[in-house]
């Protein structure tokens, strides 16, 4: 038979081809569905005391952060963008950046965005009424299930592409997705668990990089992170640089992208990264930069034992059988298992040190955010176990028993507050005695049903340990019990009678400007909570010029110290008058209320009292003072000068001969101690409760407020023993709060300014204790320079103010020629002025707020506020992304040219 050298052209040359290529189609997207399915599955039922919370009316979020913080932000921020207002709100305490400064939470959130999103187009289409809290307090538990189910899978296509077969990839994704920090991060922190997403697709890119050299994944994990939040941004970054380290020393595959073309990939990737989050990333990183907390100045110890994560752990848990598998020796051979194996046994060691904990938080007070790495690495370890349990030898289990019986024992009787009480409470005991039953069953069968029972006994673990957690830890013994809608409506949080008071006043007031002093006690955005302009904030970044305007340059006492927020003006009437303070909410039977306000309103127990001493949002002045010029004076003589003229940085050479000056009179006072002991600047508290008495001989009649201020520092009890809570000050009628001894919140700030009604005898009063307590002053204020101002503005109309979102403007007639505006609005960055359409400078004025040079005669004046760099940034971001896809694209044509 002749055969010819040349084939015969096919008719259908491809079509074996593209029906195995549909055929592959068709299977992985059925794997997909499979995939999702039992991961929402999981989600759901990890869920299920949660769920049954809701339906009892309850709602999946903590009691302090979430509902002081968690909730409005959200509120907050829906409402600017269904506005169409992205970057700045006045209603952000005294008026704020909300997108450099709650870049930490959800304005850059790529979870909230989605949501928002979708809750708009819903609202739009009247499937749902306009949200408010208790419907971001519903979306909690939905947008749980949604983002664990994403973890799941992610998490699953890690795994998946590290070499494992499907099931143990899969529950090795269990492990991680269902750990209890996720829980933990949910309730209190929401934003915390969206890191939980991008730790998988972070590694999924380093892996690319070290297998394939290829950094598109790369790329995308790193924008995406620093995109949606900087802060865990960079945990997850060092967390990658542990895994890159491990990684070099445990090579997984025997050819691998050699360590020098890793760090290039990995820089030029970075860098690639960096660049198309800069719109996002450069103003919120710029926003924590001008945050300021007092340094943590307490010890940070390199050991101490931070948690039980084998039987009752708060923060992670590691698994019974993770614990089991590290002690069977013979698995360390394979390498995926020594890698996952090893990286657990650091991070265990890094758990137990406070050190570690505080380089993940930026060298300040330790925490133990990153430890979800340590689930990621049991996941790891799980899947390499469950493929190497096959080669699995009697004698090397009953060892490997032996010894996690011996490590369990040990922790059980070193743990001073490990006790079983329930079947509930010895939950993680109970599931690790099943897990570790059935590997026996399994090492003396070798039955693959067995094995496959072992991985559904795991998979139960993990859920069963997930619910009794947050029933256990997250609500009977956490504060989450009572975050309820009766609560949410209560006077705790948003009371009936509080926001009716709040919304008279809003009926009546027809100045938009004006701002209301009121806040439920330790909540801070009661004012977003319930929408009006206030003088208080919470938020874990805050403008430093504001802040340090309350601690430092004013000496403004809050009502209770803590850092990461601001409140009301110490009962100062000159601030009020100057900040547009018009109204002082307090319960009745309150003395404490400040100079110049009269009862406006009431209903119920609350009361609304109106400033008679108000200026006018805009003030134009030719006084200059220089702060230099002000350090060694009063808190009195600063409020007057800033009344009277404008304080800038820098000395003038056009200073007024006079700062208007205030009288101390603390030579005609004596000291009282009453229920204790001072001598040498040491106050011993003998009583319940006690202090000193500071008696004045005279008090000028024509003195209306006292300005008392000292300095005193918790010192412990009388046996010396430190005090483990905070503490009452009280000053005649006003109450203030002190953090302990040792509190991660403390200012440091111990020199307090109280302002009380003029009265011979000020009263000063502690707990039982021991306190540094020296340093006193005490100024008069007759208010003759408020008022003088007052009259002096109420000759003239004031200007016409226009505010809407990050847009201001007004109009001055500048008639007497003064050379500067002032205006209530905190000074930051971002801020840009025209004048008559001529740029000029934003000037920082009566540090803190901002100042604007005039012309002479009409000043047609227009404020404009961008985060910093934003449109360069703006630039940046597309200009990197452009050239990435150019990039990756030109180099798979390359590829599919080569191929061909």
């Amino acid at each position: 038979m002749i055969q010819s050298k040349h084939k015969l052209p096919q008719l259908f040359p491809n079509d074996q081809s593209l029906l195995d290529r549909l055929i592959q189609r068709l299977k992985k997207r059925k794997d997909l569905f499979i995939l999702f399915l039992l991961s929402l599955t999981i989600a759901w039922m990890s869920h299920l005391f949660f769920i049954t919370e809701w339906f009892d009316g309850r709602y999946m979020t903590g009691i302090n952060d979430g509902l002081s913080q968690m909730l409005p932000f959200k509120q907050l921020l829906y409402d600017q963008y269904k506005s169409g207002e992205f970057f700045y709100s006045p209603n952000f305490g005294l008026g704020g950046s909300t997108y450099t400064l709650l870049g930490y939470y959800f304005s850059m959130s790529i979870v909230f965005m989605v949501t928002a999103f979708v809750t708009f187009l819903l609202e739009s289409a009247q499937v749902i009424d306009e949200p408010d809290l208790y419907y971001w307090a519903d979306l909690i538990l939905v947008i749980s299930v949604i983002r664990l189910t994403i973890i799941i899978m992610l998490t699953t296509f890690y795994f998946r592409y590290m070499q494992f077969s499907k099931v143990p990839a899969f529950t090795g994704a269990v492990v991680y997705g269902t750990s209890i920090i996720y829980f933990r991060h949910v309730t209190y922190w929401e934003f915390f668990a969206d890191a939980m997403i991008w730790l998988p697709l972070l590694l999924i890119g380093v892996e690319k990089i070290i297998r394939e050299r290829k950094a598109g994944w790369f790329i995308l994990a790193v924008s995406i992170s620093l995109f949606d939040n900087f802060y865990f941004s960079y945990v997850d970054f060092l967390l990658a640089g542990f895994y890159i380290l491990f990684r070099w020393m445990i090579r997984l595959r025997d050819i691998e992208t050699s360590k020098w073309t890793q760090i290039k990939l990995y820089l030029l990737s970075g860098l690639s990264g960096i660049g198309i989050s800069a719109v996002s990333f450069v103003p919120s990183v710029h926003g924590y930069l001008n945050n300021y907390r007092p340094p943590y100045e307490d010890p940070v110890p390199v050991f101490d034992f931070v948690d039980n994560l084998l039987l009752n752990g708060r923060i992670v848990y590691l698994p019974a059988f993770v614990l089991l598998s590290l002690f069977l020796f013979s698995f360390y051979r394979h390498r995926l298992f020594r890698f996952y194996a090893s990286i657990i046994i650091l991070l265990i060691f890094m758990h137990y040190s406070p050190f570690i904990g505080s380089v993940f938080n930026g060298f300040s007070a330790p925490q133990y955010r990153w430890e979800y790495f340590l689930s990621l690495a049991a996941g790891g370890m799980t899947a390499s176990a469950l493929e190497q349990l096959g080669k699995i030898k009697k004698w090397q289990l009953v060892l490997s028993s032996a010894m996690l019986l011996m490590l369990y024992a040990l922790i059980y009787f070193y743990d001073p507050t490990m006790e079983f009480t329930s079947l509930k409470s010895a939950n993680m005991a109970i599931s690790a005695g099943f897990v570790v039953f059935v590997v026996y069953i399994y090492a003396f069968t070798k039955s693959h049903q067995v094995w496959k029972g072992l991985i559904i006994i795991i998979v139960v673990s993990c859920v069963s340990i997930a619910n009794f957690f947050q029933e256990e830890r997250l609500t009977k013994t956490g504060t989450e019990y009572r975050v309820s809608k009766e609560f949410m409506q209560s006077d705790l949080y948003n009371g009936k009678q509080q926001e009716e008071l709040i919304r008279f006043i809003q009926s009546e007031e027809q100045d938009s400007l004006a701002r209301v002093d009121w806040m439920i006690e330790t909540r801070n955005n009661t004012p977003i909570v319930q929408d009006f302009k206030g003088f208080s904030v919470y938020s874990s970044i805050l403008n430093k010029n504001l802040l340090l305007f309350y601690l430092n340059d004013l000496g403004i006492d809050m009502g209770r110290e803590s850092v990461s927020r601001y409140a009301s003006l110490g009962d100062r009437a000159n601030l009020y008058s100057m900040l547009m303070g018009k109204y002082y909410v307090a319960e009745r039977g309150d003395d404490a209320i400040p100079y110049g306000f009269s009862e406006f309103a009431s209903v119920g127990k609350y009361v609304a009292y109106q400033n008679q001493n108000m200026l006018p949002f805009v003030r134009t002045t030719g006084n200059v003072f220089s702060e230099e010029a002000l350090l060694g004076k009063s808190l009195v003589e600063k409020e007057r000068a800033m009344l009277t003229g404008i304080v800038l940085k820098g000395k003038s050479d056009d200073m007024p001969a006079a700062i208007p000056a205030s009288k101390n009179i603390i030579n005609h006072a004596q000291i009282e101690a009453v229920n204790a002991k001072y001598e040498n600047g040491l106050l011993k508290v003998t009583g319940k409760e006690g202090g000193v008495d500071l008696v004045l001989d005279q008090l000028d009649p024509s003195v209306k407020d006292l300005y008392v201020s000292f300095y005193i520092k918790d010192k412990g009890n009388i046996k010396g023993n430190i005090n483990k809570e905070e503490f009452t000050l009280q000053v005649n009628e006003y109450r203030t709060t002190r953090k302990e001894m040792g509190s991660t919140y403390r200012t440091n700030v111990n020199k307090i300014t109280v302002r009380i009604a003029a009265k011979e005898r000020i009263e000063i009063r502690v707990p039982k204790g021991s306190y540094e307590f020296n340093d006193f002053n005490i100024y008069e204020e007759n208010y003759d320079v408020l008022e003088a101002v007052k009259d002096k503005y109420a000759e003239k109309p004031a200007p016409i103010v226009s505010w809407s979102g990050n847009s201001l403007s007004f109009t001055v007639d500048n008639e007497e020629n003064d050379q500067f505006a002032l205006i209530p609005v905190p000074f930051e960055k971002g801020w840009s002025v025209k004048v008559n359409g001529e740029k000029q400078e934003v000037l920082k004025a009566n540090y803190a707020f901002i100042g604007i040079k005039l012309q002479e005669g009409i000043n047609e004046v227009k404020l404009v506020y961008y985060p910093p760099y934003f449109l360069l940034c703006l630039v940046c971001s597309l200009g990197s992304l452009s050239i990435v896809i150019f990039y990756l694209r030109r180099k798979r044509k390359i590829k599919r040219a080569i191929h061909q």
